[in-house]
Order: C-alpha cells, then sequence, then structure tokens
C-alpha cells in the first residue's frame, strides 16, 4: 500500500527535537527522508537512553530517514548538498536564524537550484523580530510562552513553576511544520510554485493557550474550574464532570443523588465557584476504592473518568493495540517500539519505517541514484574528508 507521500523527496538538516519528529512525521506518509548530519553525528545520536551504542531517542526521531554526514563548509560538501537539493521537493532546517545562510544554504540558494522547493525553517522566536537570534530551546520557549505560569496558576500547592521535561513546544512546533509543509505542497500541486515557511516553537506553544489567551483579555468573575486529581486507594484517578447530565450521572453513579439538589453544585456556574467542595466529596467515594474499580463504575455511569497510568503502561494498553499505536523498529541494538501517527487514512500507509540508518551509511545509495556519482568517487570523498560514517 503506498504512502500519501510517496514520491515527495526531502532535505532534512535538523537536529535535536522539533525538526527531526516534523521529518518523521513526513516520512511516517511516505516521504523519502534524506537527512544531513555533521562530521561528529546528530547531537541525539548520543542521548540516553544508549544501548549498545545506539540511541532509542535518536531511532524515535528518525527512523525510516537516509543519512549522509557531509562537511558543509567543505566547497565539496556545499556542492553536494545543493546537488542533493535540486532533487528535492522539499528542505527542513531548524539551525538558528543566519546559519544557513552563511553556509549557502538558505532559501535564496536552494531556490537557485530549485525554483519550486518548499522550504521551511523551524527555530525558537521565529526568522525576524527582535528576540529572532536569542537562543532557544523547549524548555527557554515555555518559560517565555506564558505556559508555564498558566500551569503553575493550576496548581495551587505550587510557589514555582515545576520542572520541565516534556518539551511540548518541540512537538508543537514539529506538528505545526508537518501541517503547513504539506499545505505547501498541496498548494504547488495547483500551480502555487515553491513557499518559504517560517515556523516559530513560541507562537507554536501559544496556539496551546485557548483559554488563557481569552481570559488574560476578558477576566471573569466566575473563576474557571481546572480538573484535578483525586486520589485512589492505590493511585490516582481523573474524574471531569462537565455538564449537568455528566454531574447527574456521577451523582448517581457514586450513590450520592442528594448532589443534585445541593445549592453548591446547581447549576455549571454554582459547581465551579464550588469545584473544591465537590471534588472533595467525590475523593471520599474515590479512596476506598482501586483506581481501576473507580474506573469501571464511573465509566458504566456514562462518566468520563481515567486512572493515572504510567507510560509503561501503554505498549499493552487494549485500545492501543486496537489502533496500532505503536510500530516495533530496529537497530543496531535491537528492537523497541515508537508512537505511530495518531491517525489513520484509509488505502494508505501511514506509519513508522522499521529501519534506522547507521551514521553516515546511506551516502553511496543516495548519491549514486540521485546525483549519478560512482563507488570509487563516494569512497575518496570519504577518504578527503569531505562524507563521514560510522566506523566499523
Amino acid at each position: 500500500m503506498n504512502g500519501l507521500l510517496d514520491g515527495i523527496r526531502v532535505l532534512d538538516f535538523t537536529t535535536m527535537m522539533a525538526g527531526p519528529y516534523c521529518t518523521r512525521q513526513l516520512a511516517d506518509l511516505g516521504a523519502e527522508i534524506i537527512k544531513i548530519e555533521a562530521p561528529g553525528g546528530e547531537q541525539n545520536r548520543r542521548a540516553a537512553p544508549i544501548r549498545d551504542g545506539e540511541s532509542a531517542v535518536y531511532g524515535h526521531l528518525n527512523c525510516g530517514k537516509h543519512s549522509l554526514a557531509i562537511d558543509l563548509k567543505n566547497p565539496e560538501g556545499l556542492r553536494i548538498a545543493l546537488d542533493l537539493a535540486a532533487q528535492c521537493d522539499v528542505v527542513v532546517e531548524n539551525a538558528r536564524p543566519g546559519v544557513m545562510e552563511r553556509l549557502g544554504l538558505d532559501f535564496g540558494a536552494i531556490r537557485e537550484v530549485r525554483p519550486d522547493i518548499v522550504y521551511c525553517s523551524i527555530s525558537g522566536f521565529g526568522q525576524t523580530g527582535p528576540a529572532a537570534h536569542n537562543p532557544a530551546y523547549a524548555p527557554v520557549v515555555q518559560a517565555a510562552s506564558g505556559y508555564e505560569m498558566a500551569i503553575l496558576e493550576q496548581q495551587p500547592e505550587m510557589s514555582r513553576p515545576g520542572f520541565i521535561g516534556v518539551f511540548l513546544a518541540d512537538v508543537m512546533a514539529a506538528v505545526q511544520a508537518f501541517g503547513a509543509i504539506n499545505a505547501a505542497l498541496f498548494a504547488r500541486e495547483r500551480g502555487g510554485g515553491g513557499r518559504y515557511i517560517d515556523v516559530s516553537l513560541m507562537e507554536s506553544v501559544i496556539w496551546l493557550l485557548v483559554y488563557e489567551i481569552q481570559l488574560a483579555q476578558n477576566p471573569v468573575e466566575t473563576p474557571r474550574g481546572y480538573y484535578r486529581p483525586v486520589k485512589a486507594s492505590d493511585g490516582f484517578v481523573m474524574v471531569a464532570p462537565g455538564g449537568q447530565q455528566t454531574f447527574e450521572n456521577m451523582a448517581h453513579a457514586m450513590g450520592h443523588p442528594e448532589w443534585i439538589e445541593d445549592p453548591r453544585f446547581l447549576t455549571h456556574p454554582d459547581r465551579n465557584r464550588n469545584y473544591a467542595d465537590l471534588m472533595a466529596l467525590v475523593e471520599v467515594w474515590t479512596s476506598t476504592r482501586s483506581a481501576e474499580k473507580c474506573e469501571q463504575v464511573l465509566m458504566a455511569g456514562k462518566v468520563p473518568c481515567a486512572r493515572y497510568r504510567a507510560v509503561e503502561e501503554l505498549f499493552d494498553d487494549p485500545q492501543l493495540v486496537h489502533r496500532g499505536a505503536f510500530a516495533t523498529v530496529s537497530d543496531g541494538a535491537g528492537a523497541y517500539r515508537v508512537p505511530n501517527p495518531p491517525f489513520a487514512v484509509d488505502n494508505a500507509s501511514v506509519g513508522a519505517r522499521d529501519w534506522i540508518a547507521r551514521f553516515g551509511s546511506s551516502a553511496p545509495e543516495v548519491l549514486q541514484s540521485l546525483l549519478e556519482m560512482d563507488a570509487d568517487t563516494v569512497e575518496q570523498l570519504f577518504e578527503r574528508g569531505v562524507l563521514f560514517r560510522q566506523q566499523s
């Protein structure tokens, strides 16, 4: 079965997370990804966990991509990159603004060799403006975006912003870039030519702040009720009594129909004002039962509810298994699982590709097929330090 992006070729200059996750999504839909690595290898090749010298994080982000390691500061290396770009539909990079121009690989340079190129730049704060050149990693962007302070406001037990270990700024930017690239490719098919795409991690995070953006402009007297965990006898449960019917279903399922007539909980605004009181009553009920039992009883009563699960529990979840949410990929150290895209498309192959290229290993195949270099020429490029590969 073909992928939706079969026949699309992408030159990938990205590193770390936002760029590689974007191009992995393109690979999952069938695009051919030619990843260009620095002579020392992409940083994530050294990211833990490492098994027998292979990074599972690198594989998670880069399965299904070719790997070429090129010295782009060498004129021969630059020429190879430009020649490859001429054979590609898309270029993606996430260097700091200005780096690609200094290398001679910016949009203007690539457009000279491929006029209809779709060129996507991903950066912390965008390509223009007073903060464009500021160094940025996801935690920095999340702090600057208002997201972390919004989360703090929702955590009454905390007096300072929490630690950051989930890099949602990177993931959100990857998703936005993925969508923009596909839209640009569609426009090109309709005669629109090439496009330059400028994706900002900062603005990608701001897209998450739906209520927060509006409340900052339109303060309300009735406090917003935040969903909160309640204790079970062996863990925690999220119960979400949103609308009136759901609240009444919860009251009946928990054996407390009197809550429905309680003046504190009569209407949605009443429940918002007294949400702490309501959830305290809910926790009296949940705390005497296992999280699994709470989930069973409430879901049977048509109350949205879930026990809190650890990541390692997801792999055997019956719903996720049914959906094919994970794929098994393999590198030199063995097999492990990575997420598939969170969507299925009929009559199309959508999913992680089960191969992870060793550092620099794709050079002979790619350069021979796209640039018609013979094996001796490729080998000489390795010997002269233009190309690099993993040493045996």
